[in-house]
This record gives C-alpha cells, structure tokens and sequence, in this order.
C-alpha cells in the first residue's frame, strides 16, 4: 500500500504558476513510476504527466506540453508538477498516482488512470481569467 498526500493547489489569475507536491509519507517510491492526473467537474479524468522511477523519462498531455514539469525527489518521497502560464481549463482536482515501474511507464499509453494503482485525495487548482 501506497499513501500519497498532495498539496500546493489553491486559486490563481490566467497566466499565474502553480508548483504541486505530492508526499508518500510512509514508504519509498523508488520503484514506482508516478503521475499526475486532473478531473474537472462534470468531466472525465485525464492524465496530465508522467514520470519514470529514477525520473530520467517523462511524458506530458499535449494540453499542458511546454507548461508543465513534472519532476520527482526520492530521497524525500516527493513528485512535483510545476505549472507555468495556467489557463482557465487548467481548472480541475489534481490527484497524484503510483503503480510499479514499467518499461511502458512513459510511453503514450501510459497517462491511463487504470493503470495506477494508488491515488491521493488531490488538491484543487482553480484558475480565474
């Protein structure tokens, strides 16, 4: 079993940044490859970033390709989603996942939400214009 723990979303103007953290605060995620994923209300989940256990590999959404930096550390347990030049559909509930680490991790294929099988309770991003 897997805890995750995000934090870091709050409200911000068209244009604003964001970094998202998301904590495992009770193992290693070292052999997990990690995601972050967003829900809109009324809308289904998708899949907005990917990223590799040693975090040498990544893999974004084209929505969010050029914004977004997904990145992880570790030795502390963390995965990060730094967003940059947010936009008013960037307004969701993120959630961060985990599964164990495949070849496939990040390969277009890999942003399915049910290939993961640990979710935190997310962190809503809302963004006025």
């Amino acid at each position: 079993q897997v805890q995750l723990v995000e934090s870091g979303g709050g409200s911000v103007q068209a244009g604003g940044s964001l970094r998202l953290s998301c904590v495992a605060p009770d193992r290693s995620i070292r052999t997990y490859c990690m995601g972050w994923f967003r829900q809109a209300p009324g809308k289904e989940r998708e899949g907005v970033a990917v990223i590799s256990a040693a975090g040498g590999s990544t893999y974004y959404d084209d929505s969010v390709k050029g914004r977004f930096t997904i990145s992880r550390d570790n030795g502390k347990a963390m995965v990060y989603l730094q967003m940059n030049n947010l936009k008013s559909e960037d307004t969701a509930m993120y959630s961060c996942a985990a599964r164990i680490q495949v070849d496939g991790c990040t390969a277009s294929g890999g942003l399915r939400g049910s290939l993961f099988s640990y979710w935190g309770t997310g962190t809503q991003v809302t963004v006025s214009s």
